[in-house]
């Protein structure tokens, strides 16, 4: 669990400034499930250039609780979380500063979003709450007030989780769990996971990655893994300390997560999927009579692919779709061998191309047609899905046919604007498996949207 707050104080001397407002956002990770917000009487004057960029003023706090009247609710919001906030060393001197005048000696683990962001958003230029925000499209109502920088601080921090790939923040916090001691029982990992779509990282009791996978349903999809009987599952059941997890709301994206992050991490129990599992590939060849003929071969990288596949199963079905969709012949596709016509001409499905009842410039027009929908080489594009909440959606960018990564957003603006959207973009890899993944994704047409530009 994680504290992330924000406070703000009446200037003047160093250990000697007095806290004016504070609010805190306890946040689990995915969402905000408590809050603390309240101006503060520090029973100092605030100095008046602290007026001015706050708009605090000294009659707003004669009422204010004090700080003593606020401490325990302090103590209750932060006890066991890791404290987050933007220039976290000031906000957590000020906080021991305040609890040491009561006597009491506050400690807590702290993480920095400004050093967060220099690591995790270096191309940058400057790292200040209200420059970041502006660049990612962060809505943000009262600046300079600790309500809405903490708010904005949580906003920012979601970006952030989502940038570490490597999963550093997770891995420390969870390093901050096993400090506590006693490993949960499966049944209450269980219990704490939602039934969405998302990838999943299940941990061992040393904080290490030993497996990543995605589904549609995570609690589901767990619970296979802890009643499963083969060796796999037996050995993430005996190593497993807790799990931790990211929704994605779009399947798209969390199987482009999935493919990242197990070539990233390399899980030990993920060795299958550390190489490409699109073993089989579609290619396309002109025969002698001049028509291009579609083959599903076995993935050859000397050769130019269409699409590929990770069954011979998966492929064919995809080539009955495709042959139906486009009107092509199944003696052309190879689904159907014959020396003479296709059965399908027989019934009267096929114009008769495999005999050369159809002039090859009109048949091969039908495959590139098929063959320029399944590529996007040279083309900008978003495709848009659902995200994770109702009002969130999420966005694929690809940029000169080359995908560039994936973002969530809440404001149509973050994407129709192009500087925006690449700034928020969580940034990935672009190769044989992430490409296969979107143009199987688009071949599907789950519900996606796509934007060209």
């Amino acid at each position: 669990m994680y504290a992330i707050l924000d406070i703000e104080t009446t200037g003047g001397q160093f250990n000697e400034e007095g806290i004016t407002e504070i609010a805190i956002y306890k946040f689990d990770g995915h969402e905000i499930v408590d809050q603390f917000i309240s101006l503060v009487n520090p029973e100092i004057p605030i100095q008046p250039f602290v007026v001015k960029l706050t708009g605090i003023n000294n009659a707003m706090l004669q009422s204010a609780p004090k700080f003593f009247e606020v401490a325990k609710r302090i103590i209750e919001m932060t006890k066991d979380c890791i404290v987050v906030a933007h220039n976290a060393s000031f906000d957590y001197r000020i906080l021991r500063t305040e609890f040491r005048r009561l006597g009491y000696d506050f400690e807590a683990q702290t993480l920095c979003t400004v050093e967060l962001s220099k690591k995790l958003l270096p191309e940058q230029p400057s790292h200040s709450l209200g420059k970041l925000v502006r660049a990612l499209g962060i809505p943000m109502a009262d600046r300079h007030r600790a309500s809405g920088d903490a708010l904005a601080t949580v906003k920012l921090f979601k970006i952030l989780l989502e940038k570490d790939l490597e999963k550093e923040i997770v891995k420390d916090f969870i390093k901050l769990e096993i400090e506590k001691g006693i490993a949960p029982k499966l049944l209450d990992i269980v219990a704490k996971l939602p039934a969405k779509t998302g990838v999943y990282y299940i941990h061992n009791e040393k904080g290490n990655l030993v497996y990543i996978g995605k589904s549609r349903n995570i609690k589901k999809r767990i619970n296979q893994h802890f009643t499963g009987t083969s060796t796999k599952c037996k050995k993430i059941q005996a190593e497993v300390f807790t799990v931790t997890y990211d929704e994605t709301g779009s399947e798209l994206i969390a199987l482009l997560k999935e493919s990242e992050e197990i070539k990233i991490n390399k899980p030990i129990y993920n060795r299958a999927q550390r190489k490409s599992i699109f073993q089989l590939a579609l290619y396309a060849e002109k025969d002698k009579n001049g028509y291009i003929n579609l083959k599903l071969q076995k993935a050859d990288g000397r050769k130019k692919e269409i699409t590929s596949f990770t069954s011979l199963q998966e492929g064919k079905n995809a080539l009955f779709r495709i042959t139906s969709h486009y009107n092509l012949c199944q003696k052309l596709t190879g689904l159907y061998h014959t020396k003479t016509n296709c059965f399908q001409y027989s019934i009267k499905e096929c114009d008769g191309a495999c005999i050369g009842m159809v002039s090859p410039e009109e048949y091969n027009a039908r495959v590139l047609s098929f063959i320029e929908k399944n590529s996007f080489e040279n083309q900008n594009m978003v495709l848009i899905d659902k995200g994770r909440t109702i009002s969130e959606r999420s966005a694929v960018l690809i940029e000169n046919g080359i995908y560039k990564g994936y973002a969530f957003y809440d404001l149509n603006y973050q994407i129709n604007n192009i500087e925006i959207l690449r700034n928020i973009i969580i940034p990935m890899q672009n190769n044989r498996d992430t490409k296969n993944i979107i143009q199987g994704h688009i071949r599907k047409n789950k519900t996606l949207k796509t934007l060209k530009f």
